[in-house]
């Protein structure tokens, strides 16, 4: 049907046809030969928007010949979960598939675990986030995840030209296709959006015209937001946004922040960078930082859009106004280099546990003082390897909070580490 969108209209209906994708479904690879076996293993299909997914659910449900169900993650629930696998169970085998499986909370992920286990249904999850991080351990145990890799551009530009010889409509007008740099770069390796993108420039078009990079901008700049969530400008908005709070410019911290809101960036996806940011570049200069900041990340994940931007927006501004430090970030950096050169030191035996009597016969814990029996919890002993004692890994920076630290460690320990 028309009306149907032409990246519905262009859906392939066999692994042949799939644009994209030969390392799992070119021939000879792994998930060609299940399918070819009928041996479906339940799978997390990861990765970005529009590069076969979906689809690839569909063509192992019509190889099997399997009812097919399908669900979406931001519309059902658990109660839906158990239709389906009520319904299931009067068949030999069913495939469900759930579109943006992250957004699952646990005891919705939990409702999936019987069935999978028991072979009720073949589980098909899609997501876009990082399974190990958005689908639990359980789940993710009973499946195999497969990686789907972005399309390139010779892959786009053959849906472009299978558009125009095998859809009906389009063919009809005879169009010609002179320029796709506009199409590809805006559609940002989506394919559906491609499609999409690309029919609604056909519609505006007569018969026999040419497209061209002029054409695609006049028609698309006001349909299109220019962001795109798994190419290079993604990471370029991230790195500006994580530079920006660095730099302790809310202003530009707040505009970059608004480019990936308006751009549909996932709101845990941007939590989880100034999470990361809180203790990489704020550290023990406002320790406040790290709990804001994971504060942050709880909210957004149970709030979601349009209600987040705002939360999104007053931990940025905390970040970006807050005092600076890499400290932290700096000493296991350093510590670790040391670990890899040097090897696995010995414990000192003093600082050794003595469980047993053996042990303890062999001087584990002999002359280890108790910090809490002497005066300010404190007496000065070794607990470095021999091989590093005095090595100092961190080193507080000048701010209020790490002065602090610094007179601190300096009261115990300037003999030894020369703070």
């Amino acid at each position: 049907m028309l009306n149907t969108p032409l990246a519905e209209r262009m859906r392939p209906q066999t692994l042949d046809e799939l644009a994209g994708q030969q390392h799992l479904t070119g021939e000879g690879s792994i998930l060609r030969k299940a399918i070819e076996q009928g041996k479906i293993p339940s799978m997390i299909l990861w990765g970005p928007p529009g590069v076969g997914k979906t689809t690839i659910a569909g063509i192992i449900a019509n190889s099997l010949q399997f009812p097919f169900y399908q669900l979406s993650a931001i519309s059902s629930g658990v109660k839906e979960i158990r239709e389906v696998i009520e319904a299931a169970k009067t068949h030999d085998g069913a495939v469900l598939f759930i579109d943006e499986i992250h957004r699952f909370n646990k005891s919705q992920q939990d409702a999936l675990l019987g069935a999978v286990e028991k072979g009720t249904i073949t589980l098909i999850g899609a997501t876009t986030e990082n399974p190990s991080f958005e689908v639990n351990s359980a789940l993710l145990s009973r499946c195999q995840v497969y990686v789907l890799k972005a399309l390139q551009e010779e892959d786009l530009i053959h849906l472009l030209n299978m558009a125009m010889e095998k859809d009906p409509a389009i063919a009809s007008k005879k169009l010609q296709l002179k320029e796709t740099a506009s199409l590809i770069r805006i559609s940002g390796g989506d394919a559906r959006k491609l499609l999409n993108l690309f029919e609604i420039v056909c519609e505006q078009l007569g018969a026999n015209d040419t497209i061209t990079e002029e054409v695609v901008m006049t028609i698309a700049q006001h349909k299109v937001a220019l962001y795109d969530k798994s190419g290079e400008q993604h990471y370029d908005i991230v790195s500006a946004f994580i530079k920006s709070m660095r730099g302790s410019d809310p202003n530009a911290a707040v505009y970059w922040l608004a480019r990936m809101i308006d751009g549909g960036e996932d709101v845990k996806f941007i939590a989880r960078r100034m999470l990361i940011f809180a203790s990489e570049d704020i550290g023990n200069a406002n320790p406040n930082a790290l709990l804001m900041a994971n504060t942050t990340f709880q909210a957004v994940s149970v709030i979601g859009y349009p209600e987040s931007r705002i939360i999104l927006s007053q931990c940025a501004i905390f970040l970006a106004t807050s005092v600076k430090s890499n400290a932290s970030y700096m000493a296991i950096d350093e510590a670790l280099d040391v670990v890899r050169k040097k090897g696995d030191l010995p414990v000192p035996l003093h600082l050794r546990n003595a469980p047993t009597r053996m042990m303890k016969n062999m001087d584990y814990g002999k002359d280890y003082q108790y910090a809490h029996h002497f005066a300010n919890n404190f007496v000065l002993q070794e607990f470095l390897p021999e091989a590093l004692s005095g090595t100092r890994f961190y080193s507080p920076q000048k701010n209020t909070r790490e002065e602090e630290i610094r007179k601190f460690l300096k009261e115990r320990w300037k003999d030894i580490y020369g703070y």
